[in-house]
């Protein structure tokens, strides 16, 4: 029994099965694809895949559908990830080439990357632990409030309104911004906590109870950028894939919420020589992901970041491992630029 021809049926099967949730029989499969082989040659092929329990019958004198060892067998066996066609690449092109700053683009990307698979998109943002303070401002927005932003070096913006106490004017902002600078000059982002009490001392006294609430509000945010956090977007698509999963879509819901089992996922994720990294139902460890398959690759600078897609094992792993990556690639490209 040839192992190629064997292997053709299988990947077959995925396809048909990925397209219409149906189990699949010989006698489509020989209508459907160009195998060369009668149907009673199908069948023998479709026995001796069951044997091995790559496809399996989900209910008596059914056609077949994929298990998770046939999915995976069948991943392995994309040798070459497509490339995206010139209209998913102009897409990406002009939805994040307009993005005004990092957080922008982050967020453009993955809602881009979701829109391609009709998957949960899921992008890892790695904290900044090793950028400095390139610029702060101080905003007057009357009433007491004040805006404050934190620029890092990495282009990372961080903003924030606080109330202070008596209303200050511009020039009563300009003291505080020159001070804070003075001290920050130098500073990583997560080493903001030292200014509020190297502000206080150099303000003179009316000002400093807004300088201590502006200079412990601007350390908080340096704190805020240095911890790697989670961006997502088409969790809507999980709704359109219910009858994918025997039971309830909750248990993935409440583990997508769970940002540091997100992140564990990524970092114990090992891309392969394609750069991607696929994990299948139960090769997910965690609670809850025991139904879904999860597509990683990684970006920016040396790669050590990760972006991907989660959704149903009945997924379109081929044009979702090209989408991940080139998307993945376009973003490097930008970030590095």
């Amino acid at each position: 029994m040839s192992e190629p021809r064997r292997l053709e049926v299988l990947r077959a099967i995925v396809e048909d099965y990925v397209h219409s949730r149906e189990p699949v029989g010989s006698k489509a499969l020989v209508e459907r694809h160009s195998l060369g082989v009668s149907a009673a040659t199908v069948r023998n092929d479709m026995a001796a895949l069951e044997d091995e329990g790559l496809i399996v019958a989900p209910h008596t004198s059914s056609g077949r559908i994929p298990t998770e060892q046939g999915y995976r067998r069948f991943v392995d066996r994309i040798e070459d990830v497509r490339p995206l066609s010139p209209a998913e690449r102009r897409a990406i092109q002009a939805l994040v080439a307009g993005a005004d700053d990092i957080d922008e683009v982050l967020d453009r990307t993955v809602r881009l990357l979701a829109q391609l698979t009709h998957q949960v998109a899921v992008l890892q943002v790695p904290g900044y632990s090793d950028a400095t303070v390139r610029h702060i401002e101080l905003v007057g927005l009357g009433h007491g409030r004040v805006l404050v932003v934190l620029i890092g070096s990495s282009g990372k913006v961080e903003q924030r309104v606080v109330g202070v106490a008596p209303d200050p004017t511009e020039e009563d902002l300009a003291v505080v911004k020159g001070v804070i600078m003075t001290q920050a000059s130098g500073l990583s982002l997560d080493g903001l906590g030292v200014l509020p009490a190297a502000v206080e001392p150099l303000l003179p006294e009316p000002l400093r109870p807004a300088g201590a609430v502006i200079a412990t509000t601007l350390a908080a945010l340096g704190d805020s950028t240095v911890v790697d956090r989670i961006l997502m977007a088409g969790t809507a698509n999980l709704a359109r894939a219910t009858g994918d999963f025997p039971l309830t879509i909750t248990p993935v819901l409440e583990v997508l919420e769970e940002q540091v089992v997100l992140l564990r996922l990524f970092s114990e994720m090992e891309l392969d020589a394609r750069g991607i990294a696929v994990r299948i139902g139960r090769e997910n460890r965690y609670g809850g992901l025991e139904e879904t398959s999860v597509i990683a690759t990684g970006y920016g600078p040396g790669e050590s970041a990760k972006m991907g897609v989660l959704g149903p094992t009945r997924m379109d792993y081929g044009s979702s491992m090209a989408a991940v990556r080139a998307v993945a690639r376009y973003l490097s490209r930008i970030l590095a630029g």
